[in-house]
């Protein structure tokens, strides 16, 4: 194997090579004069730039952390703003309980329009995000904890797509959830707020969309089931 070459510098022996040492010395450092007084001439010159690259990398760094000292507030404001606790939810009628579910998707950031009644068509809240899409609530409210059945999941999923052109369905109650549909909504993507869940979203302030980890950019509307 070869061995590597390396540069050693030996240093000066005798008044001669302090000398031409010395001589070398002052050369370069002559040459190097030069270039030194145009880049000092050039940093006092144009000092602006140098000044402004710190500007806008501080500015940066300044507007990263307003903004999302921003996106707190907003989110404890909204949290803040709108709450139902359980009892004040068991207390409402059909059409207020309606109502409040629009309420909380337009405190969560979507356009929401309460279009329950006859001829709903399994919708009793359609709501729209730029980012989400469109989602359809089917509301069942109960005074005595009932649950809710399959067949009511039938109907939303019906529906949700092919009428109202939306990519998720949700039913929401106070009550809770039978076994079947618990199972027949998990296997045909019908979203499910029971009254735990209900509970998380109204009065503690969690977005529902944020809950039920719908997809920021959803794909195609739903479909019927065969």
């Amino acid at each position: 194997m070869s061995r590597r070459c390396r540069l050693r510098i030996r240093r000066p022996r005798g008044p001669a090579e302090l000398a031409a040492a010395g001589l070398t010395f002052a050369a370069g450092t002559a040459l190097l004069l030069p270039g030194l007084r145009v880049l000092f001439g050039a940093l006092v010159t144009h000092w602006q730039w140098p000044s402004l690259f710190l500007l806008v990398v501080a500015g940066a760094g300044a507007l990263r952390a307003g903004l999302t000292r921003s996106r707190q507030r907003r989110d404890r404001v909204r949290r803040m703003g709108l709450s139902f606790r359980a009892d004040q939810l068991d207390a409402m009628d059909d059409r207020a309980f309606e109502e409040a579910l629009r309420d909380l998707m337009i405190r969560d950031g979507w356009r929401a329009l309460r279009v329950g009644g006859g001829g709903d068509q399994a919708a009793d809240v359609t709501a729209e995000h730029p980012l989400l899409g469109r989602t359809v609530l089917q509301a069942k409210h109960t005074r005595t904890g009932a649950k809710v059945g399959a067949p009511v999941l039938y109907a939303v999923n019906g529906t949700a797509g092919p009428v109202h052109g939306a990519q998720h369905a949700v039913v929401v109650t106070n009550g809770g959830f039978t076994r079947d549909a618990r199972a027949w909504g998990a296997r045909h993507h019908i979203h499910l707020v029971d009254r735990e869940r209900l509970h998380q979203w109204a009065q503690d302030g969690a977005a529902l969309h944020e809950l039920l980890a719908l997809p920021t950019r959803p794909r195609r509307m739903l479909r019927r089931a065969a």
